[in-house]
């Protein structure tokens, strides 16, 4: 791989961790054991992810996140732990997938890659707290499952054919950009509309 699809490949795995970080960890490792994400010599230190251990403890995390992300509220808890898990894990796996011997490239993936994985944990966190205000049941588990989905397809996508990693990189920052944008308007007015009702905000308070 070149590196503008290394860097690519890095930015979308950043920006899938995220929202699923131990799902990306798991896909990537299995990916590496398979040998179905082929690396240049100098990042085969990247195969620790294929280490039975570490698909064992992303399998776990993997689980709890599944469950968890299911249940109102729970997600939210979820969500607030990984504040820096995600960020710190997108990170990582930018940083390590950039040639150790290029220090300013390797400083360029670890910020672009924690900016990368906060603004879709951002959007994420964002969306699940607008969902927890409805009222019925299910937004909650469908929001999670359509998540589950994306992240599974956009993983094989950018593993599978690392050209198209940028485009995806790409799309997936525009598209959190405009969630956390467009929900936090959103969420202000729910809370303006909660406060009037209440008794707490005069009428007509933006």
């Amino acid at each position: 791989m070149g590196i503008l699809e290394i860097l690519g490949v890095a930015g979308s795995l950043s920006l899938l961790a995220g929202w699923r970080l131990y799902l990306t960890i798991l896909v990537t490792g299995i990916a590496m054991h398979f040998g179905w994400l082929p690396l240049p010599e100098h990042l085969k230190a990247l195969q620790i992810l294929a280490n039975p251990w570490v698909l064992g403890v992303a399998a776990i995390g993997t689980l709890a996140e599944f469950l968890a992300d299911k249940v109102a509220w729970v997600d939210s808890i979820w969500d607030g732990v990984h504040g820096i898990v995600r960020p710190l894990g997108g990170a990582l796996l930018a940083l390590a997938l950039v040639d150790s011997s290029n220090p300013a490239w390797q400083v360029v993936a670890f910020l672009l890659g924690g900016g990368g994985a906060l603004l879709s944990h951002g959007a994420k966190a964002t969306t699940r707290a607008v969902v927890n205000v409805s009222p019925e049941p299910y937004s909650n588990a469908a929001v999670s499952t359509g998540e589950d989905v994306a992240t599974s397809e956009l993983l094989a996508l950018a593993i599978a054919y690392p050209p198209l990693a940028i485009g995806i990189a790409v799309l997936l920052s525009v598209a959190a950009v405009i969630v956390i944008v467009v929900l936090r308007r959103l969420l202000r007015g729910i809370r303006t509309t909660l406060k009037q009702a209440l008794g707490d905000a005069p009428p007509g308070a933006a």
